[in-house]
């Protein structure tokens, strides 16, 4: 029996954000065949956003995992808008990637709307906000969904959809067809607070940076424990260090309103934050980064360490 039609194939996507996971996503689309408009406020970051997703493109291009012709078709495919009506003009979809504020997505969906035409589906990569509370206030609310990616997005196979109290089955439909596509898994969780994903994560990643604190361990041996104890590619501060240390810090005080004060945000984690050592984009978090990648900071606590270890002085 042949599978059921897609009830909206999407084949122009828009990108609303051109930071880490916004460049990643459209890099991703455009080598999955998709035409790709990335939007950004910021210029500079538009730039940098759409380099970054060239970049990107010739990387896999160079390990034969795109063709010349495919790589040149992607590129091709990749434009960088800087007006918010051409970027959304003929779209079937517009995804989100901006930072995780309630009050900065909910102007942009304000904006967006009214541009999109007839049909299409608007998502939101958030990682822990509530998708019902981001719809309220739009008007077609069936056509929102949630569609959180992983960093790095054109290498991560999971795609997380969030269906939220009004999204339709045909837009589910539409977004499975799309993870497809995109070459990637995806699962489908109720809206609740964190999600599957971001919700498992933090809690791991919060209680790597409370042993931190204690000087249970130092940064990396915490890190090797779940890296060869379970199996895990990364270990939970090392990705903390990649997805961002503001971006944790951000998720876990959401998920604190929401779920209790389990998921407060350590005060290891708030003060390298306060000091600007984010993780590998400002070149320091639990672990310094450099060109050949992260190697553990001097004075990193470990039995019997200080708790400021790993970040410096508190």
């Amino acid at each position: 029996m042949d599978s059921a039609p897609v009830p909206n194939p999407i084949q122009t996507v828009a990108v609303l954000g051109a930071g880490t996971m916004g460049r990643g996503i459209a890099q991703s689309a455009a080598m999955a065949g998709l035409s790709v408009r990335l939007f950004d406020v910021s210029a500079e970051a538009l730039r940098e956003g759409h380099a970054s997703a060239l970049a990107g493109i010739a990387r896999f291009e160079a390990k034969g995992r795109l063709t010349p012709e495919a790589a040149e078709n992607a590129r091709e495919r990749l434009g960088a808008v800087r007006d918010l009506a051409a970027a959304l003009s003929g779209a079937d979809l517009a995804i989100e990637a901006v930072p995780e504020s309630l009050a900065l997505k909910s102007d942009l969906y304000s904006r967006v709307e009214p541009l999109l035409k007839p049909g299409a589906l608007l998502a939101s990569n958030t990682s822990s906000l509530p998708i019902g509370r981001l719809a309220a206030s739009l008007t077609h609310p069936d056509r929102f969904v949630g569609l959180h990616f992983f960093n790095p997005v054109p290498l991560m196979k999971l795609l997380e959809i969030v269906v939220g109290p009004a999204t339709t089955e045909d837009a589910v439909s539409s977004c499975r067809a799309l993870a497809v596509r995109l070459g990637k898994e995806a699962i489908v969780v109720k809206d609740s607070p964190g999600f599957a994903t971001s919700r498992l994560g933090v809690a791991l990643g919060l209680e790597a940076m409370r042993m931190l604190e204690e000087g249970v361990a130092s940064a990396a041996d915490i890190d090797r424990a779940m890296e060869l104890g379970y199996g895990h590619p990364m270990g939970p501060l090392k990705l903390t260090d990649l997805v961002g240390l503001d971006v944790r810090l951000a998720i876990a005080t959401a998920l604190a309103e929401e779920l209790g004060p389990r998921f407060a945000p350590p005060a290891l984690l708030k003060s390298k934050v306060s000091r600007g050592e984010l993780g590998k984009k400002t070149g320091r978090g639990f672990y310094a980064w450099g060109p050949g990648g992260a190697s553990e900071p001097d004075g990193a606590a470990g039995p019997g360490g200080s708790p400021s270890g790993a970040g410096g002085s508190t």
